[in-house]
């Protein structure tokens, strides 16, 4: 049967909104079956305590299971790679945070460009790192420890929760602008580096504030400064390393990312819940409280802000000539 001219028009303009209309209903549906948050990192660091935040208002919010998912290991690029490998339908999802963009210059061979295979999809918070020192340490302050470390070159252990990891890039970065020497100890993430800090296996680390805040208010660990530009409206009265150490800046970010061609509607559900999520009073006094503020991006925003820090923190493991091991 030979159709009208009329007719065959409005048949096929229908068939071919099909797709935008199946894929706004997959969005509208999103999501049907739990999903995964992978970390790169080691129960117990920042990056497990954002993940495990924003995943249980994500779990609220849209009525499944948002589950945190630790794959340890290679400065976090084993659960990058896991992520940049899964199907992109929204259901794997990568905790980003700065260690992706060092990495981007740290590794010579990835199986993987973390820029060009991982969508941005949210911000979430920016947090100081700290400067901690175990309370064996007589250092007080930062300009003390400055003359502490260099009354003892190489006598002073380092902890670092991964070779080119944001808290070692904090320390490498303070030991070039202090012409400090003091020994490096890695470990498989902050949190087991956090456990040696607290037993005085290391006597100094750069670790996260949601990660210390507790030990530091409880007095088990000394912070002696902050690494942002800024203090921190958690701890008010500690001043910033920049205070001493002019123009030193070391904080660390957190957001959410999905294996590329995730689609363009599930990566705008994500990022307008982790939006409203920073907006809500409650979740803004929890970011605090961990010392943190909110980074409400969009997804563009977002993928500048990783450009930025990619290029920020090349120069420094190019200075120090940091090399993976």
């Amino acid at each position: 049967m030979k159709l009208p001219r009329r007719n065959f028009l409005h048949l096929a303009a229908g068939a071919a909104a099909l797709p935008a209309v199946s894929r706004i209903a997959r969005a509208q549906n999103y999501p049907t079956r739990p999903v995964r948050i992978v970390v790169g990192f080691p129960p117990g660091g920042g990056a497990d305590i954002v993940a495990r935040l924003i995943g249980q208002w994500l779990s609220e919010r849209l009525g499944q299971s948002f589950v945190i998912e630790n794959r340890p290991g290679a400065g976090s690029n084993i659960g990058t790679e896991a992520v940049v490998r899964a199907l992109p339908d929204g259901y794997t999802l990568l905790l980003v945070q700065a260690a992706n963009a060092i990495n981007t210059t740290l590794y010579d061979k990835l199986n993987f460009n973390f820029i060009r295979d991982i969508a941005p999809v949210a911000g979430i918070m920016v947090v100081p790192n700290v400067m901690l020192v175990h309370p064996s340490v007589p250092a007080k302050t930062v300009p003390e420890f400055i003359a502490y470390a260099k009354a003892h070159p190489g006598k002073i252990n380092l902890g670092s929760g991964g070779i080119g990891g944001p808290s070692h890039v904090a320390g490498e970065l303070f030991k070039i602008m202090t012409g400090t020497d003091m020994l490096l100890v890695s470990y498989r993430g902050a949190g087991p580096s956090l456990v040696d800090l607290l037993a005085g296996q290391v006597q100094v680390g750069f670790q996260t504030l949601p990660s210390s805040i507790e030990y530091i208010r409880a007095h088990k660990l000394r912070a002696l400064a902050v690494t942002t530009a800024t203090r921190s409206g958690a701890l008010p009265d500690l001043p910033t390393v920049g205070d001493f150490v002019p123009g030193y800046e070391a904080p660390t970010w957190y957001g959410l990312g999905a294996p590329k061609n995730t689609p363009a509607e599930i990566v705008e559900k994500l990022n307008n819940e982790i939006n409203a999520a920073l907006a809500d009073p409650n979740m803004k006094a929890r970011v605090a409280d961990l010392g943190g503020d909110v980074l409400a991006l969009s997804p563009a925003d977002f993928e500048r802000l990783i450009a930025e820090e990619t290029e920020k923190w090349a120069k420094v493991i190019r200075a120090a000539n940091i090399k993976p091991q």
